[in-house]
């Protein structure tokens, strides 16, 4: 059967999407889905930019959870609608985010690395003066420091999202080629209980494969990973559950059965 459940959603409470939550909701419902789950950016140390403020990733939980409770009631017949957050993981903001998370009793958190020693990748100045492996590597590394400071998350968001952003992308990437820190990351987050979601946005993007690629989903189960959401981290109703049908099918090349969505922070597994 088909995915059903969308798990990285944004909309106008997130800085970069003017998208409204009930537009979004409709389009979905009309698309056949079951559930979706919104994940606002909340990135606390965000710094200011020339083109915009670094306020701009601090979310209004409270307005934000305002209408995640008046939609989920109004649509309560039609779809499952799920209250998450996408975290900005740093070390340097580990305590923001531990004392953040116990204030809302959210059902699904997103940790996610949008910064990397204090630098987007988003940006091209990432990769000035180095090579693109060298700038990979580090965000890949600091992945690793962010999972040893911080695990109060469900999954990991778009692990290799730095390659949606390089100068070749994922032209000359792979999981083989860092195959050493992928390992370290995969095996920390399966200790820790944590699972890694399936990400479509950089399809869209002209991206070659999802995030993350294929040969890390194909380790994470090698290794014994479980949990898998599938999100399409859409910032407008045009995109929700883009390209699923690359998602199911990576899936099911890896070997699982199954995806996951997660509601009051506890994982429930659907047969695919």
């Amino acid at each position: 059967m088909p995915i059903t459940s969308d798990c990285h959603l944004h909309t106008s409470h997130s800085g970069d999407s003017s998208a409204p939550m009930e537009d979004m909701i409709l389009r979905g419902i009309a698309q056949g889905l079951t559930a979706m789950c919104f994940t606002e950016h909340n990135d606390f140390g965000y710094p200011d930019m020339p083109d915009m403020p670094g306020s701009q990733f601090l979310l209004n939980t409270d307005s934000y959870l305002y209408d995640i409770v008046k939609y989920k009631e109004k649509y309560a017949d039609k779809i499952k609608i799920l209250f998450g957050v996408e975290l900005g993981l740093q070390p340097t903001v580990a305590p923001q985010n531990a004392s953040y998370v116990k204030s809302y009793d959210f059902d699904f958190i997103i940790g996610s690395s949008h910064l990397c020693n204090g630098r987007d990748p988003y940006y091209p100045v990432f990769y000035e003066g180095r090579s693109e492996t060298v700038a990979y590597r580090e965000y890949f590394e600091s992945i690793l420091q962010n999972i040893k400071m911080f695990s109060d998350f469900d999954v990991y968001g778009h692990l290799d999202y730095v390659v949606r952003y390089g100068p070749t992308a994922d032209r000359d990437y792979s999981y083989e080629k860092y195959r050493d820190i992928f390992d370290e990351i995969l095996a920390l987050l399966i200790e820790k209980g944590k699972g890694i979601e399936i990400n479509t946005g950089g399809l869209k993007n002209g991206m070659r494969d999802l995030h993350p690629c294929t040969g890390i989903l194909k380790r994470y189960k090698e290794l014994g990973g479980e949990i898998i959401t599938i999100g399409s981290d859409s910032h407008d109703a045009g995109h929700i559950a883009d390209n699923f049908h690359r998602a199911q099918a990576a899936l099911q090349e890896c070997g699982f059965r199954y995806y996951t969505i997660f509601e009051k922070r506890t994982a429930e597994f659907k047969l695919l």
